[in-house]
């Protein structure tokens, strides 16, 4: 499958928060896919590591047009080809691979690269990132990226790894344009439950917490 569709900003500014699955399978995910639509959360990423990647991707594209599906975990120019041969319409990494991100941006796919330093920060905005993945975010927190921004207040940040639902409003009042959430998004006992009503809920009470910055 190819990139026929490609990504809309506009709707991922809606709610600017990357949904990052992560090692489940195509029956769960293609359920998580409709909260997102429901919910109008309407970006989200499967890690390269997960079984059947490929066909879950190119699954999302078809049965979900109007979502914007990503790969994330993108390692090196093989993980990209893989990705973009499924369908991948974005692109995020959990590191800095120039030639990833100098491909994305000739092709003019999204790119998220992960960085954790200002320096690293500095190159991947100069490589062309369309946004910064501030990864891991954990350890830092919101007064990183404030801290970060105040040299550097050009460049778009992602804060990802440890944003949560208790936090997420002071990532983006520190200047974070999104955010990328992982399990504390898709929460893993309403998942067992089956209880998507609930994790929709889960969704609107997230985007809630930055409904004045979106």
């Amino acid at each position: 499958m190819t990139n026929t569709t490609s990504f809309s900003w506009e709707r991922h500014q809606i709610t600017p928060i990357v949904g990052i699955i992560r090692g489940l399978g195509i029956e769960d995910v293609l359920e998580l896919a409709q909260v997102h639509s429901n919910t109008e959360f309407y970006t989200v990423e499967i890690t390269m590591n997960t079984n059947g990647v490929s066909e879950i991707i190119t699954e999302l594209r078809q049965k979900f047009p109007e979502l914007n599906v990503g790969a994330g975990t993108v390692c090196d120019v093989q993980d990209l080809e893989k990705a973009l041969s499924a369908g991948a319409q974005f692109i995020v990494t959990p590191i800095i691979d120039e030639e990833v991100i100098k491909t994305c941006v000739k092709q003019k796919i999204p790119i998220f690269p992960g960085a954790y330093t200002p320096s690293e920060i500095f190159k991947a905005w100069s490589l062309g990132a369309s946004g910064v993945k501030v990864f891991p975010a954990t350890q830092l927190g919101p007064r990183y990226i404030k801290d970060v921004l105040a040299p550097l207040n050009t460049i778009k940040l992602v804060p990802t790894g440890g944003v949560s639902k208790d936090n997420i409003k002071s990532f983006f009042e520190a200047g974070a344009v999104g955010a990328g959430m992982g399990s504390t998004l898709y929460d893993k006992e309403l998942i067992l439950k089956k209880d998507y009503l609930g994790l929709q809920k889960h969704f609107i009470s997230i985007r809630d917490e930055i409904i004045d910055f979106i």
